[in-house]
């Protein structure tokens, strides 16, 4: 028999008193209106703690956020409770971070007969639940190492914001990064080791991006970074030169110091994909790029990319043969005294010249030699072909030779430098290697030992590219060098007003100095550079003010002078970089497209070849292919040749070129009638314009023949 015990009002007062004391459970009511008439004491307190109160203030400012009303669309807590339907299950957040509590907030309306007085609820604490849930949503979205987003949210949220943007016609940059050297700080330092650098990884991440960008740890040493909003090439290749650089500097683990690297591949939606598999697939393709590029660079997806692997496989095969068919050839640059002019070394410079290729650029074949190994056996040909020919210079003159860190931790490489000493003859004084700042990112112990042995032969040792973004003083500090070469980079703008790296020039000449080295300023072109360097105390000078690099022949008609000396020559001024070039080349002059061939390349301008009779002033699009268009103003014009300079200067594209900052919208195209996809090469049209809606116009300007220069080599 069930027992039942009355209660009146003060009993049921005082137990729904403690029952809202134990803060588990709170009781609301509503005026017809939505205000609130009453809350349970030590609930309005939690929630108004400066001794305001929630009386009076309407039940939907609290229960409901925008966040809400965006998820729940047509379920929004006003129109409920303009229709008097019941609440259920509105989770209601008070406090932030460690402080915050969970409530479930449910309430019925209250009627007497047909008249609506408001609502009745309640509120149960559900802290411990939202708390469990957030630790389970952690576990299954971050990585529990680096607290970074995992593969799975990344996948998550490079869909959502694909499938956003799309819709929205706006763009977002994904960027691959994969950890140099990673593998070998397990194996040496022990996996706790690796744990905590992939921790000081993430943290440096951190300070590159800004705070609406999603990184992420894929797992092993492979991040990514999704970054909303940004399709500008000029600052996604700032970003990737920074977490590069910051990726160089040394960790300090277990309290030693260990330097890594990094390589970055940049893909850009919706130019390179607009759904995540090909997105990710652009990214993964331009990393791959960095990677075999020399390691320590970033790339941009392109098209070329697609077939660069194939290439690269071609290029190692015919590398094989090239050392065998008497492919390969050496080229000189002279080093100059500052103080005389007087040339006192030549750097021996590695040149190939194929059958089938023809001459193909160092920066291409040499990082696919170092990747596969076959730099031992060429580096070992070149020694023993430059110490040769050195033997037979005035002993005043020094030979400097290039030596990559693949050699270098070849146990028999200082074998091979007693080798070509001893065949040829050469002091081991009058020779040089020149050491990169990347050979001192890898195994340091070993490093340290082949440094030490070569010393003990007697050769010279030179720094390359000084200052160049990696932690250069620490290897000062355990190496003694002879010769400090000052990174090009230093020049590039050097002379212009405010620049300060005339500054850092002195600053590295003085450090130089003060240890007993020379120091060598590379890449001097223009004579302004010249008294910069000579004005900062720069010792040495290698550079097209003295003297581009000589086949032999020219070389051995002038290196027997035993005094000689080359009067420095270039142009007044600093110019922008020009690169050298010979491609087919669309311009776009109103509703006419022509093709011409580009010869010259700088970040501001161009030189083309091909139209006849251009004004000074015409104003052209140049079309780059994939997109990219660059508008362009005639500021020189002779016969069918045609200087140009760019409204937009053009930016690094991570591999040695140029490109735009931006590339033509694939939302523009689709809204011209295209369909949106990744951009096929070349030929874009100019969006918004109305062809064939009217006549075109008749072409303005005569075009030559392309395929005859293409024929000739380009001479005419």
């Amino acid at each position: 028999m069930r027992s039942s015990v009355a209660f009146d009002s003060a009993s049921r007062a005082e137990l729904l008193e403690f029952v809202e004391n134990t803060q588990s459970i709170w009781v609301w009511q509503t005026d017809p209106q939505g205000n609130f008439t009453y809350v349970s004491e030590a609930f309005d307190k939690l929630v108004c703690p400066e001794g305001r109160s929630l009386i009076g203030s309407h039940a939907v400012e609290l229960f409901e956020s925008e966040e809400d009303e965006a998820a729940m669309p047509g379920r929004s807590l006003r129109l409920i409770m303009s229709t008097h339907k019941p609440i259920r299950d509105r989770i209601l957040k008070i406090g932030e971070d460690a402080d915050a509590t969970w409530w479930c907030v449910a309430g019925k309306p209250i009627f007497d007969g047909e008249t609506f007085l408001g609502y009745r609820g309640y509120g149960s604490n559900k802290t411990e639940e939202q708390r469990k849930a957030a630790e389970e949503n952690q576990l299954a979205s971050f990585d529990s190492l680096t607290g970074l987003a995992n593969r799975a949210r990344m996948e998550q949220r490079i869909d959502t914001m694909l499938a956003t943007f799309v819709a929205a016609k706006r763009s977002c940059a994904l960027m691959m990064i994969d950890l140099d050297r990673f593998k070998q700080v397990n194996d040496t330092l022990g996996h706790a080791a690796g744990d905590e650098l992939l921790k000081q990884v993430a943290e440096r991440l951190k300070r590159v991006v800004d705070e609406n960008a999603e990184i992420g740890r894929l797992g092993g040493d492979e991040f990514q970074i999704l970054i909303p909003d940004m399709d500008d090439r000029g600052r996604l290749g700032e970003i990737g030169q920074k977490i590069i650089s910051i990726l160089s500097q040394p960790f300090v683990l277990d309290g030693a110091r260990t330097s890594i690297g990094g390589s970055v591949g940049i893909a850009i939606a919706p130019y390179d994909g607009i759904e995540r598999d090909a997105l990710v697939h652009s990214a993964d393709l331009a990393l791959y790029a960095a990677k075999h590029g020399g390691r320590g660079l970033y790339r941009f997806y392109s098209a070329d990319l697609k077939n660069s692997e194939r290439d690269r496989k071609g290029i190692e095969a015919d590398l094989e043969l090239a050392l065998q068919r008497g492919e390969f050839d050496l080229n000189y640059q002279p080093i100059a005294s500052t103080a005389n002019n007087k040339i006192v070394g030549l750097e021996a410079l590695l040149r190939w010249y194929s059958p089938e290729r023809g001459s193909v650029m160092p920066e291409l074949f040499i990082p696919i030699a170092e990747d596969s190994n076959l730099i031992i056996g060429i580096g070992e040909w070149v020694l023993h072909e430059a110490c040769r020919e050195a033997a037979t210079w005035p002993e005043s003159v020094r030979l400097t030779v290039n030596v990559s860190s693949v050699q270098l931790l070849n146990e028999g490489f200082p074998t091979v430098v007693t080798n070509a000493l001893a065949s040829s003859g050469l002091e081991p004084n009058r020779l040089e290697l020149e050491l990169n700042e990347n050979v001192f990112l890898r195994d340091t112990q070993l490093i340290d030992e082949a440094v030490a042995k070569l010393r003990g032969i007697g050769v010279r040792l030179a720094l390359d590219d000084f200052g160049a973004g990696m932690s250069s003083l620490g290897y000062l500090k355990g190496t003694h060098f002879d010769t400090l070469k000052i990174d090009p980079e230093f020049l590039r703008d050097a002379c212009a007003p405010a620049n300060r790296n005339g500054d850092l020039i002195r600053a590295i000449v003085a450090l130089a100095g003060a240890l007993g080295m020379d120091s060598v300023a590379e890449g001097v072109e223009a004579k302004d550079e010249l008294a910069l360097v000579r004005e900062c105390g720069v010792t040495h000078i290698q550079g097209f003010i003295y003297a581009p690099p000589m086949d032999r022949e020219e070389l051995h008609e002038k290196v027997m002078n035993e005094a000689w000396a080359i009067e420095p020559n270039g142009p007044e001024r600093q110019r922008a970089e020009r690169r050298r070039v010979f491609r087919r080349c669309n311009v776009i002059h109103e509703d006419h497209f022509y093709e011409v061939m580009m010869r010259d390349l700088s970040r501001t301008g161009a030189l083309i070849e091909g139209l006849a009779d251009v004004p000074v002033g015409e104003r052209f699009v140049l079309d780059f292919g994939e997109g990219q268009l660059a508008v362009a103003t005639v500021i020189h014009s002779r016969g069918d040749k045609q200087g140009l300079e760019f409204e937009i200067p053009l930016v690094p594209d991570g591999a040695g070129g140029l490109c735009t900052r931006h590339r033509v919208s694939p939302y523009a195209l689709a809204a011209a009638g295209m369909p949106l996809q990744m951009l096929p090469p070349g030929n874009y049209p100019l969006v918004g314009g109305e062809y064939g809606a009217k006549p075109k116009s008749m072409p303005k300007f005569a075009q030559l023949s392309i395929a005859a220069k293409m024929a000739d080599g380009g001479e005419g």
